[in-house]
């Protein structure tokens, strides 16, 4: 939420935005200036919200999701709202296994109108790049992009121009690196053995 709050702060700061998200998405939104409304529609109503009531549909986790929310997301969609997303992991690892993520959602959503996102903000976008290496003030070339996931994290930092570093512990395993035409420049087990490379 972080990344597109401030992408929608400089870029988009008066749409009025309704949220498929959690507590502290809203709260990071609004922590940038940026309005967020509530529900529109009745769980059962199939009306079109009017279009000026809702300028953009912002798409992330959200485990309170319900038709409610995916209709109403729907309806302001198809009056001509945007489409914006956190990120498009289909599903988010959990101590009891993977659950649905914002991009089971957004799915859901693009099957629905047809559309692609307008702005996705997560990776392996390179909106996030941006906004870290403002943040940091580092050259990309500086940076090591460590994550679990191939298809995002460390698509992203190649993309970049960082040094990466694919982490077994987490989505991402060993058959899926050998996969790659591109491989990371490191290949760990887990985060723990990360001091020994780089020292």
């Amino acid at each position: 939420g972080y990344v597109l709050g401030r992408y929608l702060a400089k870029h988009a700061p008066t749409q009025r935005l309704y949220v498929i998200g959690e507590a502290n998405l809203v709260s990071e939104l609004r922590t940038n200036g940026l309005t967020v409304v509530d529900e529109l529609l009745a769980q059962d109503e199939k009306a079109v919200i009017e279009p000026t009531g809702i300028d953009a549909v912002v798409v992330s986790f959200d485990r309170t999701l319900d038709y409610r929310k995916l209709n109403t997301a729907y309806q302001a969609l198809i009056g001509g709202a945007k489409l914006y997303a956190t990120n498009g992991d289909l599903t988010c690892p959990m101590p009891g296994g993977a659950i649905p993520d914002a991009g089971a959602t957004l799915a859901a959503l693009q099957v629905l109108t047809g559309r692609s996102p307008d702005v996705l903000a997560g990776k392996p976008s390179t909106l996030t790049v941006e906004v870290v290496m403002e943040l940091m003030q580092l050259p990309a070339q500086r940076c090591l992009m460590v994550g679990d996931r191939l298809e995002t994290d460390i698509q992203m930092g190649m993309q970049a121009g960082m040094q990466t570093c694919a982490v077994l512990s987490g989505v991402s395993k060993a058959a899926d690196v050998d996969k790659l035409a591109q491989r990371p420049d490191l290949v760990l087990n887990h985060i723990g053995e990360l001091p020994a490379q780089i020292c």
